[in-house]
């Protein structure tokens, strides 16, 4: 079958590997499409994940498709089934999965990123990550699952309240998918930081009340123009140190600062603790998905939140590559391979 394997730094091919056959507790999925995350991007430059990668390991982990065949004690699902997975496979009995924290797991394997992913035509996982999805929407759009159960998680640790004013910092898919989660969550005023114009007026489509163009204008300014007097949540979504900075910066007093973006892992901000102690913030991170990849189906089939908008590209397997050996698609939206 055809896979985009990783072979270390700034070294991705496509090649014929071998499909593997489900062993009993497992279930090979015929991949329809699979999405690629910023994730991706930082093992393709070198930088680390969730986890580090092992070279010739078949990246992707947002993917869902059609199970082709379960192994003989697989009851959960059956072929022709559409299907999800969930890339975060928890070990079940290690100090962090016994207290209840499994995204923390000390034996977790990643679908994607530390084994064999979904930029192949054929995926085996475990039973126990696959979940059951309709008909309802286009696989391209079920490859957004677990960005949405990431977000879901992001913003149940914000603790966002009815009526509150949030703040999204970067209008990339994340972004536009946590101002939805937000907004139906009780926010009553939603602000957008965001550069690209095109993303502002996404966002506005989706339920921003208030956007800002940080190049032009000044956040402050605007803030006082709409006669906001507090800032109660800021969620980063884009992974810089600077805007992971101005999280910090522009949330209100008593307010929750979310760090969600990746940074690179050497990243470092100068962290005023007089500041922090004046203002009385709490400030936050959020690791991977953990018992929210549900939910996030439920979203999506109630199309309570709207993603097939932020799916600009769709890419062919065979001409994948391109996504990381190029600039063709640098800036874009959500790209997602099929």
């Amino acid at each position: 079958m055809k896979a985009l394997v990783y072979h270390g730094e700034r070294d991705i091919r496509l090649e014929e590997i071998e499909k593997r056959m489900p062993e009993p507790n497992e279930v090979l999925i015929k991949v329809q499409a699979c999405g690629v995350c910023g994730t991706d991007m930082h093992i393709f430059e070198g930088a680390q994940g969730a986890a580090p990668t092992p070279p010739k390991t078949v990246l992707g982990h947002e993917f869902a498709g059609i199970v082709e065949a379960v192994g003989m004690d697989v009851k959960s699902v059956k072929e022709g089934d559409c299907v999800s997975v969930d890339p975060n496979d928890m070990c079940g009995e290690c100090y962090y999965c016994v207290q209840g924290n499994a995204h923390f797991c000390e034996n977790m394997i990643g679908i994607g990123t530390t084994v064999n992913g979904g930029f192949s035509e054929y995926c085996t996982v475990s039973a126990k990550q696959v979940y059951k999805i309709s008909e309802k929407l286009p696989f391209e759009e079920w490859t957004m699952v677990e960005p949405v159960a990431c977000c879901l998680h992001g913003l149940d640790l914000t603790g966002v309240k009815t009526g509150q004013t949030v703040m999204i910092i970067g209008g990339g898919t994340i972004g536009l998918i946590m101002g939805q989660l937000a907004r139906i969550s009780g926010a009553s005023t939603l602000i957008l930081v965001e550069p690209v114009s095109e993303k502002r007026k996404m966002a506005r489509s989706l339920g921003a009340d208030i956007t800002i163009d940080p190049m032009t204008q000044s956040v402050e300014d605007v803030l006082n123009a709409y006669s906001i007097q507090s800032v109660d949540v800021t969620i980063e979504c884009v992974g810089r140190k600077q805007t992971m900075l101005d999280a910090i910066r522009y949330v209100g007093k008593g307010g929750t600062a979310m760090l969600f973006g990746l940074t690179e892992p050497a990243c470092q901000i100068p962290l005023l603790p007089f500041d922090v102690f004046k203002k009385e913030i709490t400030i936050k991170a959020s690791f991977i998905n953990p018992y929210t990849q549900k939910r996030a189906i439920s979203l999506l089939d109630s199309k309570r939140i709207i993603v097939k908008d932020l799916i600009t590209d769709t890419v062919k397997l065979e001409e994948a590559e391109d996504i990381f050996k190029t600039d063709k698609y640098k800036g874009r939206g959500k790209i997602v391979v099929v």
